[in-house]
């Protein structure tokens, strides 16, 4: 017979390691935008929750104007919640947003980069103000450029890029401090079929070296590529959650784009 006072430290032990288990928790999470002339109310996030597993890729999937941006802006620190809380790592987005910092990198919609500097020099840069160490930042850059077919290109200024080399190139900037966590927003907007495949590659061998990334996509194709779980948002609410196989059995689809169908009667793109 277990004595209450091993059981309680067993239960204990297994909450603990649940709660590990988790890269991010979000909690109940409202955003709500308000016009001070009109006092119309826009809820770009209603109320969601959900978690994410260490070491998962997963997918916030849904039309423009879904609330997936505002999601990811929220777990990194860019603006407030209105009500809700989210934790990442454990670590509280408002108590502990200085931490947060350093365990993510970002990758955002709009490129954040310096046009008249080429690659490596806006890598270097980066990861200098991350305070990566030189041989670090050169031993990463170099694999990151290989891996995503930018060497030869490393030394071009990024002004010359094509918008699918500015992303990837926003990428390996993201990943340049070896963090754990990793947010893609839109992450291959803008590419071609073909540097769209190299990325989504790149992305999957992420899984190998254990980093948790959270995604937001409106590619239906890309979701069911590389997601482990797809979180599907529309007007700010989550209307379902699994993996692509479990929604597509679930929802009696022949893929994600027609789970979303049948939910909400109108097709991911007619959001746009």
């Amino acid at each position: 017979m277990i004595k209450t006072k091993n059981l309680n430290l067993l239960n204990n032990k297994n909450i603990q390691e649940a709660y590990n288990n988790k890269a991010i928790e979000v909690l109940n999470l409202r955003k709500i935008y308000r016009n001070k002339k009109t006092i119309e109310e826009v809820k770009a996030v209603d109320g969601i929750s959900f978690s994410v597993k260490q070491g998962e890729i997963f997918g916030l999937l849904g039309p423009n104007g879904a609330g997936k941006t505002t999601i990811i802006n929220i777990l990194c620190g860019l603006i407030s919640p209105t009500e809700g809380d989210a934790y990442v790592e454990g670590h509280h987005i408002k108590k502990d947003l200085k931490k947060i910092k350093e365990l993510i990198g970002v990758c955002p919609q709009q490129a954040a980069i310096y046009q008249y500097l080429n690659a490596k020099e806006n890598i270097e840069l980066f990861g200098k103000l991350h305070l990566v160490k030189k041989e670090d930042i050169n031993k990463r850059m170099n694999m990151f450029l290989n891996l995503l077919g930018l060497s030869e290109s490393s030394k071009r200024k990024a002004k010359h890029y094509s918008g699918g080399m500015i992303r990837q190139l926003n990428l390996i900037m993201a990943l340049i401090n070896d963090p754990p966590i990793l947010f893609l927003d839109e992450p291959t907007i803008g590419m071609d079929p073909r540097v769209r495949r190299t990325t989504w590659n790149f992305i999957n061998s992420l899984k190998q070296k254990d980093i948790t990334v959270i995604l937001t996509t409106h590619y239906i194709e890309e979701a069911e590529s590389l997601c482990d779980r797809v979180a599907i948002i529309d007007f700010g609410k989550l209307i379902a959650i699994g993996t692509p196989k479990e929604l597509v059995e679930k929802y009696h689809s022949e893929d994600l784009e027609e789970v979303f169908l049948n939910i909400t009667g109108r097709r991911i793109l007619e959001g746009f």
